[in-house]
């Protein structure tokens, strides 16, 4: 009962900042400086406010910016990190242990590193305010989740491969009819993974989109503070709010295959 009473005690603690900022998408500027977590007049207008806030474009054009690209990039990560995945874990080829080594190594490069070779070369090739520098690397499949998606298909029976040859299937064929069905809780994982990462990611469009009218949701919050002399604050976080539900809907629909996915991967293997 003591260990009950702890831990739910922990819970509200962490989950506080949580609440005061639902509360405070409710309440006026002024009041957010007081020291209250309820609102003494619940600003229910916020949300409305908010959304036709910013100059000529509402936030539903931003989020459909961030779907399409969230998307197109997702899918894309799916399909090519499988691939390769399926390519390092079945296949025999030249150098095949030390290309995989390489990229482990990439991993733990920092971005930072990278970031301004990748900036000279998407300007050299006039990539610069276009969707190109997110979606081109998402065909690549990703080191993260190519080493994931390696470690979850080694635990699949190499018996099940030699069956579907015997049937005539070719080594793309295992991999569409037999891998890629089998390993449906490791690609959730990776869905909500790069969905949750491309959505939530600022710094990219930051540094390769111009135009207001290729913005994403992120880059939309930060319009509150450029174009608006004072603040509404209220309206902010209110946004910012909204912009969180997409991601956590969707972990919570896929919940249960993503905690699969993640204990699974590397039991085996």
């Amino acid at each position: 009962m003591v260990t009950h009473a702890v831990l739910i005690a922990f819970s509200l603690l962490m989950f506080y900042p949580v609440l005061w900022w639902i509360f405070a998408s409710f309440k006026s500027t002024p009041e957010l400086a007081l020291p209250t977590l309820w609102p003494k007049e619940w600003l229910w207008r916020n949300y409305p406010d908010g959304w036709n806030a910013l100059p000529k474009y509402t936030f539903t054009f931003f989020y459909l910016n961030s779907f399409k690209l969230n998307i197109a990039t997702t899918v894309l990560h799916v399909l090519s990190a499988s691939l390769v995945a399926f390519g390092f874990a079945r296949l025999t080829f030249p150098l095949k242990n030390a290309l995989f080594s390489l990229l482990l190594l990439t991993i733990m490069l920092p971005s930072q590193v990278t970031l301004i070779p990748q900036y000279a070369m998407f300007h050299s090739l006039n990539w610069i305010n276009t969707y190109l520098p997110f979606i081109v690397p998402a065909a690549m499949g990703g080191a993260f989740f190519i080493f994931l998606l390696v470690q979850f298909i080694r635990g699949i029976p190499r018996e099940l491969d030699e069956s579907a040859k015997i049937d005539g299937c070719s080594w793309l064929g295992i991999y569409w009819r037999i891998v890629l069905p089998l390993t449906r809780p490791a690609l959730v994982t990776v869905t909500i993974f790069s969905f949750i990462w491309g959505w939530d990611d600022y710094f990219g469009p930051l540094i390769y989109l111009n135009s207001v009218d290729k913005y994403t949701v992120p880059l939309a919050l930060r319009m509150f503070i450029d174009t608006q002399s004072a603040v509404a604050w209220g309206q902010l976080l209110a946004m910012s709010l909204v912009s969180v539900l997409p991601p956590v809907a969707i972990f919570f629909l896929a919940q249960k295959h993503f905690v699969e996915g993640i204990a699974t991967t590397g039991l085996k293997g």
